[in-house]
C-alpha cells in the first residue's frame, strides 16, 4: 500500500464522477493512490459517506472541488472530513481550490457573512488545514481557526500567455472595473504591458452594492432629517440637536477605457468568471475601441447557465481557466473556452506540507496585489 512508503492518504470527496478528475492528476503527480471511499446521495438526497480502509493515526488529504451543485459539495466535504475524524485521523487537510461563497464574504444590508459560517463549519467537522487557490478575497484567510495556503494560478496564466497567443508583446492587459485594477496590474508589470481599466455605468461591481455600514437605508425625504417615521405614518421629532447629512446616491460616469487599447490584444484577468454579462460587454467596448483580438483570463471558471452560449456569440475570442473547478461540459459547448492544468502546484503544495517543506517556493515572485 502507498501509505506505508507516503505516510499519508489522498482522498476525493466528490460523488460525480467529472469532479474527481483534478483528483486523479494529483495522486498521479504525487505517485500514490487515491484513497478507497465511496461518497453518495441516499434516495432522500442526504449524504453518505463510508471510508474503505483505515486512517488511524494518518494525515488525510481531502480533495473536494466545487460542481455546480455547491451545496452538496459542501456537505459531502462536512460528512468526509468528520467521518475521518471520527475514524481517529492525526491531521485533515483540505484541498479545495475554488473555495465556495468566498463571494459572501462582506455584509450586506440584512444578510450575513456566509464565507466565515463556511470557515466555522470546516472546522467543527474536524479540518485541520487547507490547501485553496486565489480567495476572491485575501483577508478571508482571517475568517479560519486554523493554517489557510491561498495558492496562486498566475504563473499558468501568464505562461500561457507568453507561449499561446501569438504577439503577445502587443497586448494589453484590461481590468474590467476599478475593483480588478490591482490584479490587472500585477500581470501587467510581470509581462512587461501596458494597463487600462474600463469605468462606467455598464459595470456594476461588489463596491457598489449597499452593505451594513449603510443599514438603516436612507430616509426617502432628501430635503434633510425631519424625524423618524412611526408605523402608524406619523413622524416623531428628531432628537435634540441631530441633523443628519443628506445621503447621495452614487451615479456612475458614461462607461470609458482609461487606456489606449487601439490595434492591440486586449486580455481580461479576474479571478472568477461565472455570470460573464460584463465580459461581454466588457469585450464589446474594447473592439470599439480598436482592439481586434479578446481573451479573458481567470483562475475559476464556473461558466454559470447560459455562459458558453453567450461567450460563443460574443466579441470574445478565447476564455482560459484553469481546472480548479469541473466545466468540461462548457467546453463542449463552447469551443472559445481552454484549460489551464493546476494539478502540479498542488501536488508540490500537497508534498511540501506532509514533508514539513517551506511553502515559500510556491510563491517566489507572487506580489501582494496579485
Amino acid at each position: 500500500m502507498n501509505v506505508a512508503k507516503s505516510g499519508y492518504r489522498v482522498f476525493s470527496a466528490n460523488s460525480s464522477v467529472a469532479s474527481t478528475e483534478l483528483a486523479k492528476k494529483i495522486t498521479e503527480r504525487l505517485g500514490v493512490e487515491l484513497g478507497k471511499s465511496v461518497v453518495f446521495q441516499e434516495s432522500n438526497r442526504e449524504t453518505r459517506v463510508d471510508v474503505k480502509e483505515s486512517v488511524r493515526g494518518q494525515t488525510i488529504f481531502i480533495i473536494q472541488t466545487i460542481p455546480r451543485d455547491v451545496n452538496t459539495a459542501i456537505m459531502e466535504l462536512l460528512v468526509m472530513a468528520y467521518a475521518l475524524k471520527t475514524s481517529c485521523a492525526k491531521n485533515i487537510i483540505g484541498v479545495i481550490p475554488y473555495f465556495p461563497y468566498s463571494k459572501q464574504c462582506k455584509m450586506r444590508k440584512r444578510g450575513s457573512i456566509v464565507c466565515k459560517l463556511l470557515a466555522s463549519m470546516l472546522a467543527k467537522a474536524g479540518l485541520t488545514h487547507i490547501i485553496t487557490m486565489d480567495l476572491h478575497q485575501k483577508e478571508i484567510q482571517g475568517f479560519f481557526s486554523f493554517p489557510v495556503d491561498n495558492l496562486r494560478a498566475s504563473p499558468f496564466l501568464i505562461q500561457y500567455i507568453q507561449e499561446e497567443i501569438p504577439d503577445y508583446r502587443n497586448a494589453i492587459i484590461v481590468a474590467k472595473s476599478p475593483a480588478a485594477a490591482k490584479r490587472a496590474q500585477s500581470y501587467a508589470e510581470r509581462l512587461r504591458l501596458g494597463l487600462a481599466v474600463i469605468h462606467g455605468e455598464a459595470q456594476c461591481s461588489e463596491s457598489d452594492m449597499a452593505d451594513g455600514r449603510h443599514s438603516p437605508p436612507c430616509v426617502r425625504n432628501t430635503t434633510g432629517h425631519t424625524g423618524l417615521e412611526l408605523p402608524s405614518g406619523k413622524q416623531q421629532a428628531p432628537f435634540p440637536g441631530i441633523e443628519l447629512p443628506i445621503m447621495m446616491a452614487k451615479e456612475k460616469p458614461p462607461i470609458t477605457v482609461v487606456g489606449d487599447v487601439g490595434g492591440r490584444i486586449a486580455i481580461i484577468v479576474d479571478d472568477i468568471i461565472d455570470d460573464v454579462g460584463d465580459f461581454v460587454a466588457a469585450a464589446e467596448i474594447l473592439k470599439e475601441r480598436g482592439a481586434y483580438k479578446i481573451y479573458i483570463m481567470a483562475t475559476h471558471g464556473l461558466l454559470s447557465a447560459d455562459a458558453p452560449r453567450l461567450i460563443e456569440e460574443s466579441a470574445i475570442d478565447e476564455v482560459v481557466v484553469t481546472n480548479t473547478v469541473p466545466h468540461e461540459v462548457q467546453k463542449l459547448q463552447c469551443p472559445k473556452i481552454k484549460t489551464v492544468d493546476v494539478s502540479m502546484i498542488l501536488a508540490e503544495a500537497i508534498r511540501r506540507i506532509h514533508n514539513g517543506e517551506s511553502m515559500a517556493y510556491l510563491f517566489r515572485n507572487i506580489t501582494v496585489d496579485d
